[in-house]
């Protein structure tokens, strides 16, 4: 009798099972631990391509150097778009606050006639409570960032290191595998940033030229909102049309401008999303749009937003990995477009 017997079956089954949820509670619960190493992982697979091509015409300290400044330069630069976002919506919001308040009574009263009695008092104060949050959690995000940002210094200098490693301890056929797994899996990472970074930036520029020709406040700040949000497939770019929208209802009124301003960035994210960035990215990272959607759940709920951003290079790698071996190929065939 050949095979695996069906109870010996079942029960690996089960304990392959067990396993994958012991795994995912174990990421949840080590957030603070897991999440900064991956999230640097992805960011030095990124980089590195900047650092090979330096090496080329300088010394390796020396370029190393140059290749953490081009990510200083990115981080400041990002830093102070925000920040020159926020004093625009304080301007912004302080000038349109009347406005505001009279969209707000108005939505107030018509929610009261059916049935629904807002207490504004209340839910002003939320508001208020809303925000002292956000601006609490900057904190954390400073520190993440900084535990990340000290990661890649120090991961960078160990890709070579760990590539000699290799060549020492393991075989022939086993370091080849493995090598070509890994290039692999850093490759299907930088392409999906590289081409994820230009539509953000198209998107971005696109939004804010957009907001100046209809005429819209605030353009810097939809730009840059959505370019950030371009980063989180799909939803991101579902979420970055509604801001705008419902701001060019306060400044506007009516219903002829919000309209505009709504049909024009549908159709900025419909172009970019179903068209350019198809092109840009080819096939090469074929996973589908079930499969993106499932997976930014997946680890949007693991690890929240930062899962969400690195929701799709995670599962790239998954797939490659899977691909490896027979008993887990079903899974990147599942997965793949």
């Amino acid at each position: 009798m050949t095979g695996t017997p069906p109870a010996d079956r079942y029960r690996n089954q089960l304990l392959t099972l067990i396993a994958f949820v012991l795994a995912v509670a174990a990421l949840r619960a080590s957030y603070s631990v897991t999440m900064p190493i991956l999230f640097a992982g992805v960011i030095v697979a990124a980089l590195w391509p900047l650092k090979l091509w330096l090496d080329r015409w300088l010394p390796s300290w020396l370029s190393y150097i140059l290749t953490i400044l081009a990510l200083l330069a990115v981080l400041g630069g990002f830093a102070a778009s925000v920040y020159l976002s926020l004093g625009q919506v304080v301007s912004v919001v302080g000038a349109q606050w009347p406005k505001f308040e009279g969209l707000y009574a108005s939505m107030a009263e018509r929610a009261s006639r059916w049935g629904v009695p807002i207490n504004g008092v209340a839910d002003r104060a939320r508001v208020i409570g809303f925000i002292q949050m956000m601006a609490s959690s900057v904190y954390s995000v400073a520190t993440y960032t900084g535990f990340i940002g000290l990661l890649v210094i120090l991961g960078l200098p160990e890709v070579p290191r760990m590539q000699s490693k290799m060549k020492e301890e393991l075989d022939g056929s086993t370091r080849g595998e493995l090598r070509a797994t890994a290039v692999k899996i850093s490759e299907q990472v930088r392409r999906y940033f590289g081409t994820t970074l230009a539509t953000s930036v198209l998107t971005g520029v696109a939004s804010a030229l957009w907001a100046l020709v209809t005429g819209l406040d605030l353009a810097l700040v939809w730009g840059l909102l959505n370019f950030l949000l371009n980063f989180i497939p799909v939803i991101g770019n579902i979420i970055g049309i509604i801001p705008p929208v419902l701001y060019a209802f306060v400044q506007f009124g009516g219903w002829g401008m919000p309209l505009l301003v709504f049909a024009g960035f549908a159709a900025l994210q419909i172009a970019i999303s179903n068209f350019v960035y198809p092109i840009l990215q080819g096939r090469q990272l074929a996973l589908s749009p079930l499969a993106i959607i499932i997976a930014m759940t997946f680890w949007s709920w693991v690890w929240g937003i930062a899962g969400a951003l690195i929701a799709v290079p995670l599962t790239a790698t998954a797939v490659i990995v899977c691909r490896q071996f027979d008993r887990s190929r079903w899974i990147a065939k599942l997965l793949s477009a």
